[in-house]
């Protein structure tokens, strides 16, 4: 988010990123054509080299494409906690966004899966009474202290609201 979106005294405190967990998948898919494809160029086969550099093109292709969604999808997946509101931002081509103000959010919890624990992050959802479902943040990393952090803020907001 940048400074110009933000509301006269808006400030960012914090701005995450989804766990890079979610390109480990795509990277190793790429790893594995690679590997397939230097042992198709290095066994002889009867195959013709055009053939060959075809299907070579052919592969390239389809692992690059399998590889970018997820890359990009992480890549344009932010989470902007700021001292007035919950932000998420996503999308490639088409960019949507959902704001939770701070006054409005009842409940901050946390999921975390046995996965989740090794690698150090979690799902966070924030509810605000409202008739739509909560924001649910997949794959926050270190879930426990961003969601410590925003209670904190709710905190303080409604001791502020209450003077």
């Amino acid at each position: 988010m940048r400074e110009e979106h933000l509301a006269d005294g808006e400030t960012i405190v914090m701005q995450l990123r989804t766990h890079p967990k979610k390109v480990i998948r795509p990277i190793l898919v790429l790893v594995l054509l690679l590997v397939v494809l230097a042992a198709v160029w290095i066994v002889p086969l009867p195959v013709d080299g055009m053939v060959l550099w075809f299907a070579t093109l052919v592969l390239l292709v389809l692992g690059l494409a399998a590889a970018a969604g997820p890359f990009l999808r992480w890549r344009t997946t932010r989470y902007i906690i700021t001292n007035q509101r919950v932000a998420l931002r996503t999308g490639v081509l088409t960019q949507t966004g959902r704001d939770i103000p701070l006054y409005r959010i009842n409940n901050v919890t946390f999921e975390k899966q046995l996965s989740d624990r090794i690698w150090g992050c979690g799902t966070l959802v924030i509810s605000d009474g409202t008739d739509q479902p909560g924001m649910v943040l997949d794959d926050v990393p270190d879930v426990e202290a961003v969601q410590r952090a925003l209670q904190d803020l709710v905190r303080q907001g409604s001791q502020l609201s209450d003077d």
